[in-house]
């Protein structure tokens, strides 16, 4: 298959090198019944590869000529190519114990990951290949630089893990940043919080966009909610862990 001319309004940037995708392949490890879905799958380097360890693969591709050269290049019975835009897609129509893999656009990574987030019932894991600044927000602890609203929205839903760091030489073209590989299992049941997850984005959302404000100031709660919840007032948004930001939100909510 003759290379595709990436288009820079998809944020195309197709990976090339052959050790990359052996350690990725390696990261998921798929197995023949897996429920595996590729979001990006772009030229098919991982793609043909996954195909050669599942009995069926879906794929989600917005480009069409790519989308074209995909269902030519594999049966489709083993291939079923979703010519959309992931950010719309509802994954909510596949089976549970979903895998979903795939090279990220960076330029709608964030909001594809808040869209991920919605299905985790159904999920049993997700691996992605992102901008490396973006994987550090998800797994940065508290009370430090990277930690924020992503940090938060993820890990009160996941585990996340960084498995290993990519240069801009695999890519083609070459992105301007690293990229890196993590590892999104999601929390059992029991240790997902029971939210409004959508109340509390906007209420996560609000007090990192005042990061440098104190508690008193960044939050809607009274004194006497800091000290039934035994928070400090005087701390800072990046201060609270993910489980107190859960604790916010359901005083919040007592609260009507």
């Amino acid at each position: 298959m003759s290379s595709h001319r990436p288009r820079k309004r998809f944020g195309q940037h197709f990976l090339h090198d052959p050790g990359v995708i052996a350690r990725l392949l390696a990261a998921i490890q798929p197995e023949p019944e897996d429920c595996v879905i590729e979001i990006g799958p772009g030229e098919g380097v991982l793609t043909a590869p996954l195909l050669e360890r599942l009995r069926r693969l879906e794929v989600i591709e917005i480009d069409r000529d790519l989308a074209v050269r995909l269902r030519a290049a594999h049966p489709a019975e083993r291939l079923v190519v979703h010519e959309a835009d992931a950010l719309d897609f509802d994954f909510g129509r596949l089976p549970l114990g979903l895998r979903i893999v795939g090279n990220l656009p960076y330029n709608v990574s964030t909001p594809l990951l808040f869209h991920l987030a919605g299905f985790v019932e159904r999920l049993r894991d997700m691996h992605f290949m992102l901008q490396r600044e973006v994987v550090e927000r998800i797994v940065a602890r508290p009370s430090t630089p990277a930690y924020g609203r992503l940090s938060v929205m993820l890990q009160t839903r996941f585990h996340p893990t960084m498995l290993f760091r990519v240069a801009a030489g695999a890519f083609r073209p070459p992105p301007k940043v690293e990229s890196a590989v993590v590892r999104l299992s999601p929390l059992a049941p029991a240790a997902r919080a029971e939210v409004d997850y959508a109340r509390l984005s906007k209420l996560v959302a609000a007090a990192f966009s005042a990061r440098r404000k104190k508690l008193k100031n960044a939050l809607p709660l009274e004194a006497a909610e800091f000290t039934a919840l035994a928070l400090d007032s005087n701390l800072r948004p990046e201060n609270l862990s993910p489980e107190d930001y859960v604790r916010v939100m359901r005083c919040i909510e007592q609260r009507g």
